[in-house]
């Protein structure tokens, strides 16, 4: 039979040159006589935003640096450098789990009680482990070889060992979404990976801590419902509601400007216990909470925007602004110490001045007791913080 010979292809241009710089198109993409024209929209003038991983340094700025820097000199690109801002994101690296298999045995010993042993450490599949305990009847059914293992366990339980290591599949350490969606939703999954840590940092995956992200969002469901049902009314906020869904806001708003994603999740968290203590259920005040989560959570955030009976898309409602006017203290609590030892707390009102707040501290009766019937010899107010008595 005869071979079929293809001729070698020569060209690379469209892999290397398209691949780098084909964001300028968007300039002029109905232009059939060049690249693009220099009356084109000065709006796709060059990119704002370039999101990659550290990979992308090589495998394609550099060639896209390189391409539109050739094509400015040409006269071709409307601007020297293509990309105006760029952001690495750190690398996920996977949490190992590991067993502890008794020298020479099929015996596996648990993590507090391998000091007692003999042993050898094997990578065993994070997915069959949970919060470090080990599915025994699953890693039976891992491996042929494991099928009639036996286990010494403490407290009725293996404990398996962990480390930090990069993801790969020969350390069964690769989490598969798939199986956090389905146990947990995309939304905790979506929150939990911003919440690991700063966007441009490299962070461990950790499914230990997932089960506190999925509480939260039952607590955020629970804001809307009373025993099963909606208890969502019309009244008007109250101060504190004010206070806590505005700092909210204003947190939020600016850290989607800075990319800190992992601080706004705590943000969330910290205003919802705290709605929940002051047992809000005000349309305002939960409307511009789902308007703030959305883009974090963008199922339940719309699935709660249609209960409370909106018609279009929370994606498409107006981002909510702050007031600062919500955001002042009414008052302050000061750290009252004598002789620089910190020894009760008062309350003082903002607008307060240091020789009320001196007189109230010298008058009050706890103080009576670290006076000794002393004058004191001096008075220092650290305004909103602390007044400290040198006795």
């Amino acid at each position: 039979m005869e071979t079929k010979k293809y001729p070698l292809e020569l060209n690379t241009m469209p892999g290397f040159a398209g691949s780098s710089a084909y964001y300028l198109r968007y300039m002029d993409p109905h232009n059939d006589k060049e690249l693009v024209s220099e009356k084109a929209d000065g709006y796709w003038r060059n990119v704002d935003l370039y999101v990659g991983g550290t990979e992308h340094a090589t495998g394609h700025l550099i060639y896209s640096r390189f391409w539109n820097k050739f094509l400015y000199d040409l006269g071709v690109s409307a601007e020297e450098e293509p990309f105006k801002k760029l952001v690495n994101q750190g690398m996920i690296q996977g949490r190992s789990n590991f067993v502890y298999r008794v020298k020479n045995t099929n015996t596996f010993v648990s993590f507090n009680l391998m000091g007692q042993y003999e042993v050898t450490p094997i990578h065993v599949d994070v997915n069959i482990v949970s919060n470090d305990i080990l599915d025994i009847e699953a890693f039976k059914n891992w491996n042929p070889e494991y099928k009639t293992a036996e286990f010494i366990l403490e407290d009725g339980k293996y404990v398996c060992g962990w480390a930090v290591e990069k993801m790969s599949k020969s350390m069964f350490n690769v989490v598969n979404p798939d199986d956090i969606v389905e146990k947990y939703g995309a939304d905790t999954l979506r929150l939990y990976e911003m919440f690991l840590g700063p966007l441009e940092q490299s962070k461990p995956w950790d499914t230990n801590g997932i089960d506190g992200v999925h509480r939260f969002l039952r607590r955020l469901w629970n804001l809307f419902f009373d025993n099963g049902e909606l208890a969502v009314s019309n009244g008007e906020a109250t101060k504190d509601e004010l206070k806590s869904i505005h700092k909210l806001i204003k947190k939020v708003t600016l850290d989607i400007e800075s990319f800190s994603f992992n601080t706004s999740v705590s943000a969330f968290m910290i205003c919802v216990n705290e709605l929940t203590q002051l047992k809000c259920n005000k349309r305002s005040v939960l409307s511009d909470l789902l308007v703030c989560i959305a883009p974090f959570a963008p199922h339940i955030a719309e699935e709660l925007w249609h209960v409370i009976g909106n018609q279009t898309s929370v994606c498409d409602a107006k981002w909510v602004s702050y007031n600062e006017e919500y955001l002042k203290e009414a008052s302050f609590p000061y750290s009252i110490s004598f002789n620089g030892k910190s020894r009760y707390v008062l309350e003082f009102p903002a607008e307060a001045g240091n020789q009320e707040i001196e007189a109230a501290v010298l008058s009050h009766p706890n103080s009576a007791k670290w006076l000794e019937g002393k004058t004191p010899k001096k008075v220092i107010i650290v305004p909103k913080k602390i007044v400290n008595v040198v006795v």
